[in-house]
């Protein structure tokens, strides 16, 4: 196996771990020391029950699965029209010129007389009081002035979220909700250890061949060589012989 080269920046970082955790040991140490040499980012999907070894992994797989995203149209409509040809009777406040149509409104004589006692620009007072004064007309040539053709209802592309539902104007937001509410953050040191969650095949396969022994011995070999880890490597291999100790005195019991 070639000897593992450790640089001064990744020393540095290990340096700074080991002075906030003294207490380290060498598995834990040396899982830290891979995500940063690999860049490794472990995200648990929260839906699936499973971990990751990058957010980036996670979004590529589900991206070439499709089950991150759907692309589907919605139809948006502009505003329903206040007079169309069908109108017989319209309702017309005399300080804005909103009206209200006997057909496209369920109660078109209170609606007016709501809006004229509310209306900001109707300045007129009897009584202290804003006056409720109206026009009211049946002529098919003034309700012709109030028609105003309506837009087409326009089609447009958005994406819902394969795992939500949800509906969004992008593919970016669709990330966005998938990391903000599906995603958690773990360290490397976290997850070999734990078993509430499935560790996806890949990222598993590339722990088991990190920890292996003989890399687990280069890195303690790399590091025995530099006096700021001395005695961190003193302090591990003492760990193991009293592991070992340990291992042998239960043996001869049995």
């Amino acid at each position: 196996m070639a000897t593992l080269v450790i640089s001064e920046t990744q020393k540095d970082e290990l340096h700074k771990f080991l002075k906030k955790n003294r207490k380290a040991d060498l598995i834990t140490t040396y899982l830290f020391f891979l995500e940063q040499k690999y860049n490794v980012n472990p995200v648990l999907f929260i839906r699936e029950k499973m971990i990751y070894q990058s957010q980036e992994e996670l979004i590529k797989k589900l991206e070439e699965q499709g089950k991150l995203w759907r692309e589907t149209e919605i139809k948006i409509q502009f505003g329903q029209q206040t007079v169309n040809e069908q109108t017989q009777k319209i309702y017309i406040c005399p300080f804005t010129g909103k009206v209200f149509g006997d057909n496209t409104h369920p109660n078109p004589q209170d609606a007016i007389y709501d809006w004229v006692s509310t209306c900001p620009e109707n300045t007129e007072r009897v009584g202290g009081l804003k006056v409720k004064r109206f026009f009211v007309s049946e002529d098919a040539e003034v309700i012709k002035n109030y028609i105003v053709k309506r837009k087409e209802p326009i089609t447009k592309i958005v994406y819902s979220s394969a795992i939500t539902g949800k509906l969004f104007n992008s593919k970016h937001s669709v990330i966005e909700d998938l990391v903000k509410n599906q995603l958690k953050t773990l360290s490397l040191i976290e997850v070999p250890g734990q078993n509430r969650f499935q560790i996806e095949e890949h990222f598993l396969a590339f722990i088991q061949k990190q920890l292996d022994q003989g890399r687990i011995a280069s890195f303690v070999e790399a590091l025995s060589d530099d006096d700021d880890f001395v005695s961190y490597v003193e302090q591990w291999t003492e760990e193991e012989r009293d592991e070992d100790e340990e291992e042998e005195s239960g043996e001869q019991l049995v």
